[in-house]
């Protein structure tokens, strides 16, 4: 089953993504990341309080403290995350967000995490990683203003070159890549179950601060039509997460599982030539495959 886990969770996390998108995308809407921020804890909320009260799976305060600081890493980088939606197309933001896997490498090197048997193909690959997204920064900041409008003319959208647009999921990265890196030490003393919960319960309670402070402090209203692609991209995310947890809990088949999800990039950079009609130069393309190459090779060695 470890398979079909892999493939749901890449496919969930790809349709995240997407939904994401369309319901962050409006420049118009200042507060669509707090909004994104407020669905996602919602879904986690009630899927912690199944969690809880029928799976039975133990949390308490303890727990909610030791986790809180890998827990306020996952959230920031998220709420970054779905801020940036606004300002780049999601199969550059996307690439970019999921080379943290490579940063997490990077990590564990410099505090010896990693013996001397270190594969050269590693090095490799984080040397991809890095120079695709540097070459994607170079690529939208030589782009010309013209030939970029047009070739956003598909979709509707138009960005306009910022080094705000991709510093965003730049940090997001980095944050990210904290959060996993700080969750494998956190993760030895406490129950993968129970941390799960308690990052689920702090996403609830931080998605309920945001609805207090857009709801009843700004008055801003919740349209269904706009609102509805957040939920459905909170749904996708937090069933990605639960199918995630099961594909790495077959350790035998983690060198298998965990390059089919960390590709889930790649379905985004589909999803949104499909459905977003974004379009990028062949540039942009090379760049982004350099970055998905490093990606999948280290999930293959499973740093």
């Amino acid at each position: 089953m470890w398979f079909w886990f892999s493939v749901i969770a890449l496919l969930c996390w790809s349709g995240s993504d997407l939904f994401s998108k369309i319901g962050c995308r409006d420049a118009g809407d200042k507060y669509s990341h707090l909004k994104m921020v407020m669905a996602v804890g919602l879904v986690m909320g009630l899927h912690a309080a199944y969690s809880v009260f029928v799976g039975g799976v133990e949390i308490n305060l303890q727990i909610m403290l030791t986790y809180l600081p890998v827990s306020m890493l996952y959230i920031l980088s998220m709420a970054i995350g779905y801020l940036g939606l606004r300002y780049i197309e999601l199969s550059i933001s996307s690439p970019i967000c999921n080379s943290s896997g490579a940063i997490v490498a990077v990590l564990v090197l410099i505090t010896g995490g990693v013996g001397e048997d270190l594969p050269p193909l590693a090095f490799v690959a984080m040397a991809a990683v890095c120079l695709g997204v540097i070459g994607l920064g170079i690529v939208e900041s030589r782009e010309d203003e013209e030939l970029r409008r047009a070739r956003q003319d598909a979709s509707n959208y138009h960005y306009s070159k910022s080094f705000l647009a991709l510093l965003i999921p730049v940090v997001y990265c980095l944050l990210d890549a904290l959060g996993t890196f700080a969750d494998s030490i956190v993760l030895e003393t406490l129950d993968e179950d129970s941390a799960n919960v308690a990052y689920q319960l702090t996403f609830a309670f931080v998605g309920a601060l945001c609805a207090i402070y857009v709801l009843l402090i700004k008055k801003q209203k919740l349209i269904v039509r706009q609102e509805a692609p957040k939920y459905t991209g909170a749904i996708f995310e937090t069933a990605g997460q639960f199918f995630y947890i099961y594909a790495l809990a077959d350790s035998a088949h983690v060198a298998f599982s965990a390059p089919i999800i960390s590709s889930y990039c790649v379905a985004s950079v589909l999803w949104s030539r499909i459905f977003l009609k974004e379009k990028l130069s062949w540039k942009h393309y090379g760049a982004i495959a350099l970055v998905v190459a490093g990606v999948v090779i280290l999930g293959i060695l499973d740093l």
